[in-house]
């Protein structure tokens, strides 16, 4: 399974428990950062605030025992453009994973939002001959389910809250998502000085046990909504309810509220 996102360290704090979780039933992990990192800091030059943040998403993609993919774009370059999804396609042939995990596609930033909209038409993309990938790879005809994290804040750029379809509990592995996360030492400071954070940890902390209350049953959690399974995959799978069992609680809810 693949996990990608636009930053190094939002997969830290929007998606590592899952991932954790999903390593206990036997997945192979691979994970993916799209951007890399450029603009976390406030001295450094680019060249070496990359070069750290690489080490940064190394060590704890080492922490997960995750193959990670490296970076293609600038912080804030991220767009929906031709380049970038021929080279996200590439990594989606190579993986080719039963789940992938993207961001929100509503988010209060454009790289979250532009690495939903990629990871999404990558993976459509992912068994039709004449779409050319970068570096090229054959096609791939297999199901993938996509599975959208909460976006940072739990809210969308409106402030609006979004609710989860489906809530993974990461309560047994909160221990190993502080530690990925604690990795990406250099964003403590940036997040403080640029969005006002106190403590980087504790705000990850904060929002899991935000969505384990959510969820009525965990006390830490990350929730999903899945992707349509047009194009993708059939109408009724759902990979990650299933590795997950107990784990993972589906709100009938959400269900209801599709129709």
């Amino acid at each position: 399974m693949l996990a990608a996102a636009a930053h190094p360290d939002d997969i830290e704090f929007m998606m590592a428990g899952t991932l954790l979780r999903l390593r206990e039933t036997g997945a192979d992990l691979y994970m993916w950062n799209l951007g890399n990192g450029s603009c976390g800091t406030t001295s450094l030059s680019r060249e070496e605030i990359c070069r750290i943040r690489w080490e940064e998403a190394r060590r704890s993609a080492r922490v997960a025992g995750a193959k990670l993919y490296p970076p293609i774009a600038d912080d804030g370059l991220i767009f929906y453009e031709e380049s970038l999804l021929a080279q996200a396609a590439a990594v989606v042939r190579r993986v080719r994973p039963e789940i992938l995990l993207v961001p929100s596609p509503e988010d209060y930033m454009e790289d979250h939002q532009n690495t939903s909209r990629l990871l999404v038409t990558a993976a459509f993309v992912r068994g039709m001959p004449n779409f050319r990938c970068v570096p090229p790879e054959p096609p791939w005809m297999g199901e993938v389910t996509l599975y959208h994290a909460l976006p940072y804040g739990l809210c969308d750029g409106l402030r609006r809250r979004i609710l989860p379809e489906l809530y993974a509990d990461v309560t047994p592995v909160m221990d190993l998502k502080r530690k990925m996360l604690r990795c990406h030492r250099s964003q403590g400071e940036w997040l403080g000085s640029s969005q006002g954070m106190d403590s980087y940890v504790g705000e990850m902390e904060h929002m899991s046990r935000r969505v384990g209350e959510m969820s009525g049953c965990f006390e830490f959690a990350e929730g999903w909504r899945r992707h349509s399974h047009r194009g993708f995959s059939g109408q009724d799978r759902d990979p990650l309810s299933e590795l997950l069992g107990s784990a993972c609680r589906v709100d009938s809810n959400y269900e209801r509220g599709r129709e």
